[in-house]
């Protein structure tokens, strides 16, 4: 029987007790009004009743005018029945209504059962609605997973070889724990998965029990920690006691932050419930009981607020850095997403991997997900490279929104301010090369111009900084160029921002400034916020500096796109025309050349007769241009 029918009938039974109770409590005589006892007596003296019923202590009473009332009897009257009798009223009685015994008690010990079962619904919501009863409270929430029910291997773990070469010694010991029994080595009772989220900490926890073919406990920290002082610690001792019961096996706990930050850091004291919880897991590791044969891996994001004792060796004495993947390894994980997806002949993985940086394995695998929906939507019976550029625009910038009704002057700025962010991103040295530049609104953007880094950068160079804040202008340039100084719109304004914080780093961060030299300036993160160590005069240093490096490279952006004006011109009216261009005809617009139409572009699609011609007049006053330049993200 399912919970919800068991719940039902529960419940339904609750409602005919309170219906029954109901009945019997809430009776009341509808025979007229009461009296007093006293005027009862006067009207069988005087002769005005002319019949009476009596239950118990009740007495309805009739007139001879018929007219009813209710009086009680307030004591034994011994004298009533002749009194009655004696003036002539007839007189009715009743049986006593005799209940049964079961009746009986369920209407006396009621308010006693509705209570008890108010709180063992209050215990079965505060465990979480868990099965097993409010006797249960302190049992461990770890679900098992048997070596059948574990599918899944290394070869379902692309990248991150090293992690997976980390973790190979708990996988071979737990099949042939006598290998290093025998030369006295101990594998590491505990193991810390940290990384970003999405990154595959869980995936690789599970790798490990499928591998080592080991039954494999799985919980979150936050199961642990109750309402209730030691319920907590009960369930970890609970659970390392299935555990033992199934050695050698593996438990994973994943978000362990939840329960094992720091103590002594709040106002609770030693008796706080999630301390308490701690306490017990760290003598569960590591105490008076072995726990030979089992492996306890954990997985959080935070393992800077862990507490210390939790990472000491016999604990989690090994942490395994689980990063975000670099372009091979995003090769590999695209590699092993795409296997059930059919695919078109021009997908290039390579290509993939190049323009995801910063993509998580989750993110990647949502990517394929995406490029699926949109080959699906489109009718298709394979997935092309077009739906995985789609969906990694989708992914990067939002949804297009073809919707957007745009004037024909905003049109033209737009171009104008993608055009020069590619023109001045494809000249300027060390700067990654431009993948696609579109007019196409996408989130809050009017317009987008995409880089593709060559390969994944660990360092930058002062000719790179300088280089993408000269890119960041190419922008609000263009419109200064086209349009005047007075009619620059707003949609540089995060260009600006990005082109400063850029300028800071160099200043304050990466040594790049000669007046300042190599020293640190940042402000650093205190209790109360961003506290800034350095005096007045070095800080009017730094402001000049970063106003310097901004100026200059504003000047080289203006330069720059004034000896190329008539590329300018004519990359704009490519965009008006295709929307969208890609490498191979930004090439060809440098060049010089007469540009080849995007392979995805039909004549169909040309917009001739409403697509609006350049205009020496500059753009009205009112018309307001909002291009957020995330066009200029490194994505």
């Amino acid at each position: 029987m399912s919970d919800m029918v068991k719940n039902l009938l529960i419940w339904g039974i609750i409602a005919v007790v309170l219906i029954a109770a109901f009945n019997h409590f809430g009776s009341v005589s509808n025979t007229g009004p009461q009296v007093d006892y006293t005027t009862f007596n006067s009207d069988i003296t005087g002769g005005k009743l002319k019949e009476v019923r009596i239950n118990g202590r009740e007495i309805v009473a009739t007139t001879k005018n018929n007219d009813n009332y209710v009086t009680y009897i307030p004591y034994l009257d011994d004298n009533l029945m002749s009194d009655l009798v004696l003036n002539k009223v007839t007189v009715f009685g009743s049986a006593d209504e005799k209940q049964g015994l079961l009746t009986t008690i369920l209407i006396s010990w009621f308010p006693i059962i509705f209570l008890i079962g108010f709180w063992i619904f209050i215990m079965r919501q505060m465990q979480g609605g868990g099965k097993g009863g409010p006797m249960s409270v302190g049992k461990s929430k770890a679900k098992m997973l048997t070596p059948e029910q574990v599918k899944t291997s290394f070869a379902d773990v692309a990248g991150n070889e090293e992690a997976k070469q980390e973790v190979t010694e708990v996988v071979d010991f737990l099949r042939d724990p006598s290998k290093y029994q025998k030369l006295g080595g101990r594998i590491p009772k505990g193991i810390l998965m940290v990384g970003p989220p999405g990154t595959g900490k869980t995936l690789l926890a599970k790798a490990i029990a499928g591998e080592a073919n080991v039954p494999f406990f799985t919980i979150s920290g936050s199961d642990f920690v109750e309402m209730f002082v030691g319920v907590g610690a009960s369930r970890v001792r609970d659970m390392f006691e299935q555990a033992r019961k199934h050695a050698p096996c593996i438990i994973f706990i994943d978000e362990i932050d939840a329960v094992g930050r720091k103590r002594g850091a709040g106002f609770a004291g030693g008796h706080d419930e999630r301390e308490q919880t701690l306490n017990q897991m760290l003598v569960e590791m590591d105490g008076f009981e072995p726990n030979s044969g089992i492996i306890i891996i954990a997985a959080t994001n935070r393992a800077d607020v862990l507490d210390p004792a939790l990472l000491r060796p016999g604990r989690f004495d090994r942490q395994v850095d689980i990063g975000l993947p670099d372009m091979k390894s995003r090769e590999q994980i695209l590699a092993v997403h795409i296997r059930k997806v059919p695919l078109a002949s021009d997908v290039n993985i390579s290509v993939l991997a190049r323009g995801t940086p910063g993509y998580s394995g989750a993110d990647l695998a949502n990517l394929v997900n995406e490029a699926a929906l949109f080959a699906a939507r489109r009718n298709k019976r394979v997935v092309s490279m077009a739906e995985f550029e789609d969906a990694k625009d989708k992914i990067n910038m939002g949804t297009e929104r073809r919707s957007l009704t745009m004037k024909p002057e905003e049109l033209i700025s737009t171009a104008y301010h993608e055009a020069g962010h590619a023109i001045l991103g494809y000249l300027l040295p060390e700067h990654d090369p431009v993948h696609k530049v579109t007019i196409i609104p996408r989130g809050r953007a009017l317009g987008v111009t995409f880089f593709l880094p060559e390969d994944d950068n660990t360092s930058r160079s002062k000719t790179w900084f300088e280089s993408r804040i000269t890119s960041v202008y190419g922008g609000r340039v263009a419109e200064e160029i086209i349009y005047g100084k007075e009619k620059i719109s707003t949609g540089a304004g995060s260009d600006i921002r990005v082109a400063t914080n850029l300028a800071r780093a160099m200043v304050t961060e990466y040594g790049f400034s000669d007046k300042l030299g190599i020293l640190f300036y940042d402000s650093e993160e205190g209790s109360f916020g961003k506290t800034r160590e350095i005096s007045d005069s070095t800080a009017r240093i730094i402001d000049e500096e970063i106003q310097h490096i901004s100026l200059s490279n504003y000047d080289r952006a203006r330069n720059l796109l004034t000896e190329n004006l008539d590329i300018l011109h004519a990359m704009k009216d490519a965009l008006l025309k295709y929307e969208t261009i890609g490498a191979e005809q930004i090439a060809e617009l440098m060049a010089r050349k007469p540009i080849t139409p995007p392979a995805d572009w039909t004549p169909q699609e040309e917009k001739a007769a409403t697509t609006p011609q350049p205009e020496s007049k500059p753009t009205p006053e009112d018309a307001e241009v909002d291009i957020a330049p995330e066009d200029d993200a490194n994505k």
